[in-house]
């Protein structure tokens, strides 16, 4: 006889409760994708130099005009809460203390790839566009690149660009701010 299973979808409310009830602890490093509670890699000292220096950067260009959050939840619908290592969210002067930004407050989604670039392709990255999420950007460090993703349709990005060392990039949010691939990568991977 077979016995059929089925996986029980956390609501990001639930999500939530489970952490107030003391379930998951503030520290945990976990995110809640596609309504299952993922447990998310430790961060090496490269990935956070690489996020320190984008959050460095991202926090000059974008002072007053934007509010960068680091390693902090993001709601985007009703079964997913990720944890981006960035999201350049639209300013707001109570720092969405109200509430965690939703989609339509997101302007950029920065993930930082060493060890999770295949998950953050197929699993984070059409969860970004089909929420709409105008921008996002993945940090290659083992190809030592920068992958652009814009226009999003459905569950993928129409435009996806590739940068390296030596080009420039603005975001379509804010085109005449621009930053340097260089500095947001950092010393040649090795």
């Amino acid at each position: 006889m077979r016995i059929e299973a089925t996986k029980k979808l956390f609501t990001v409310d639930e999500y939530c409760r489970m952490a107030e009830a003391g379930i998951l602890a503030e520290n945990d490093r976990v995110e809640l994708i596609e309504g299952e509670i993922i447990q998310m890699s430790p961060i090496g000292r490269k990935h956070a130099a690489r996020v320190d220096r984008a959050n460095d950067l991202f926090t000059a260009a974008f002072r007053g005009k934007a509010i960068v959050r680091v390693q902090n939840p993001v709601r985007l619908n009703l079964h997913n809460e990720p944890v981006p290592d960035i999201a350049l969210l639209k300013y707001r002067s109570d720092y969405y203390e109200s509430q965690h930004p939703s989609p339509e407050d997101v302007l950029l989604i920065f993930e930082i790839s060493d060890t999770t670039l295949r998950y953050d392709r197929n699993v984070k990255l059409p969860i970004y566009a089909n929420c709409g999420i105008p921008e996002a950007w993945i940090q290659d460090v083992k190809g030592n690149a920068l992958l652009v993703y814009r226009d999003p349709a459905g569950k993928r990005y129409k435009t996806q660009i590739t940068l390296h060392q030596g080009e420039t990039i603005a975001l379509v949010a804010f085109p005449d701010i621009t930053l340097r691939v260089d500095e947001l990568l950092g010393q040649a991977a090795g």
